[in-house]
């Protein structure tokens, strides 16, 4: 069996050692103002009164508070000081998350049965499907003044040439507290004709779909206006990235408040774009898909999984569940039989630079455009879950159905490949529908209920790909060897067992 020739040598080589004797360094960089630890000064970066009397005012018994990791280090003060002024609740520290630490990790929350969540640091903003969050995003310091003349000097020439262009202005939730200065300075540099708004952030949410910091530009400025100047207040971050992405046909300028330099950010759209472009190529090339679960806490993440699982099977493609938590090269190669992966993430986590991964990974509306007997790639680009969704619901011709009878389409004729340069011949599942449950045994026979027709099932791809393979485990061997006397073995940590010395 084969190594993929883009894989690190180190994926399955490295031995661990490294993590034991890891040095962690922490940098307080959302919080800037933790660097005292004193309790006053906690008090006001982690806005502990605030957080307190929403706490009370709902009522909320039981709250778990989500750090990052890179805020750790704060947490035992920051629970101390909140459990000294909610007497009689329930509070717990969620060290670890299960996915992205932007997202709110409502597992681990419901573990303890949790009324509502705290969640410290940078955040998605994507909506939640069962617990209130309060989110404490931080502050971090700015130059007003400095942020607003950098953009409009940076942007002059764009501004000049269309007068009546809106400005929409998007930024980090760490400068959430500072957006008004920044849009009132703003407001007294720019021309009145250029209209200016900025969404707003809520630092409460309740449980349940609503809007997200990733908002299309049409709702925010109404049909007319579609391609506005864009000011990003924030580092370069996955954020930025993913505005740039789903903005394609705007200019971008952002402003970093470490370098105090501001730029057109948008240059990078065209490269961006070409790199999603050629993934998409791979998976029309793809027959067996593995949608991966990378979010358990964003609303409507359960009917896109449907959706996805759907799609597939109506291509005539086979598709499998995945949870594997934090994704890494070593988890997905466990996986050799899937053809491409999909990751349902939250849109921060959701493009994920393959390159070290042994296949593919897109993300849902990519999987769309492959699909498509004849892609359209355009420079609309979606990441929102419920955007997807309604895109789809929107879509007047579908893929056909893989077990119409009347579907006359060619199973052997060839396709094209772009990645290749050469014609390839798809495999097609058939009968096998997301609602219709699995068969253990290839060629086994089902009573259809529609027509009372028996059909034939076709071998399952993992057991296909089994087959195929060189090496296929070892050779259990049952019945032929006495079973073993049971002993025990060595004691202690992976670190340095202790041998067992006696005779």
């Amino acid at each position: 069996m084969g190594t993929a020739p883009d894989a690190p040598s180190s994926t399955f080589s490295n031995q661990g050692a490294d993590i034991i004797h890891q040095d962690l360094s922490v940098t307080p960089q959302i919080f800037d103002d933790t660097a005292t630890r004193s309790g006053s000064v906690l008090d006001q970066a982690y806005e502990i009164q605030q957080t307190v009397d929403h706490i009370v005012s709902r009522g909320y018994r039981t709250i778990a508070l989500q750090f990052p990791d890179a805020l750790l280090h704060d947490s035992v003060l920051v629970h101390r000081l909140l459990k000294s002024k909610l007497p009689g609740r329930e509070l717990y520290v969620l060290a670890d998350t299960s996915y992205g630490s932007c997202c709110v990790d409502e597992v681990a929350a419901q573990h303890v049965n949790a009324d509502a969540l705290v969640h410290y640091g940078h955040a998605c903003l994507s909506p939640t499907a069962r617990l209130p969050v309060i989110y404490v995003f931080g502050k971090r310091t700015i130059d007003v003044d400095h942020c607003a003349h950098s953009l409009v000097e940076s942007s002059r020439s764009a501004l000049d040439s269309e007068p009546h262009r809106p400005v929409l202005v998007r930024y980090d939730v760490s400068f959430a507290y500072s957006i008004d200065a920044i849009c009132r300075a703003l407001s007294a540099i720019l021309d009145p004709k250029h209209r200016m708004s900025a969404p707003s952030v809520r630092r409460f949410h309740t449980s349940g779909p609503g809007e997200n910091c990733y908002t299309s530009i049409a709702r925010e400025h109404g049909e007319e206006a579609v391609d506005p100047i864009i000011f990003y207040v924030g580092g370069e971050s996955l954020s930025s990235t993913n505005l740039i992405v789903t903005h394609a046909t705007c200019e971008v300028y952002n402003y970093d408040p470490d370098t105090r330099l501001a730029s057109l950010a948008s240059t990078r759209t065209n490269k961006l774009l070409m790199r999603r472009y050629a993934l998409v190529q791979r998976a029309r090339d793809a027959d067996v898909f593995g949608i991966i679960v990378g979010t358990l806490a964003v609303a409507s993440y359960l009917p896109l999984m449907t959706h996805l699982r759907k799609l597939l099977a109506k291509a005539k493609k086979k598709s499998y569940t995945l949870s594997v938590g934090k994704l890494n090269p070593a988890k997905l190669a466990n996986f050799m039989d899937i053809d491409c992966f999909i990751l349902v993430a939250c849109p921060e986590n959701s493009l994920i630079d393959s390159k070290d991964f042994y296949k593919p990974i897109i993300t849902p509306f990519e999987l769309e455009i492959a699909l498509n007997p004849e892609p359209i790639w355009s420079t609309r680009y979606l990441l929102d879950f419920q955007q997807v969704l309604v895109d789809a619901s929107d879509r007047r011709e579908d893929p056909p159905d893989a077990n119409d009878p009347n579907d006359k389409s060619e199973e052997d004729e060839p396709s094209f490949s772009l990645t290749t340069g050469k014609y390839r011949k798809s495999k097609k599942f058939t009968g096998v529908l997301p609602d219709v449950p699995s068969i253990d045994e290839p060629g086994a026979l089902l009573l259809r209920s529609r027509s009372d027709a028996l059909q034939q099932y076709t071998p399952d791809a993992g057991g296909q790909f089994l087959v195929d393979r060189t090496y296929q485990g070892l050779d259990r061997r049952l019945g032929q060897h006495a079973p073993g006397v049971l002993e025990e073995g060595r004691s202690g940590i992976a670190k340095g067992y202790e041998d067992d010395h006696r005779a």
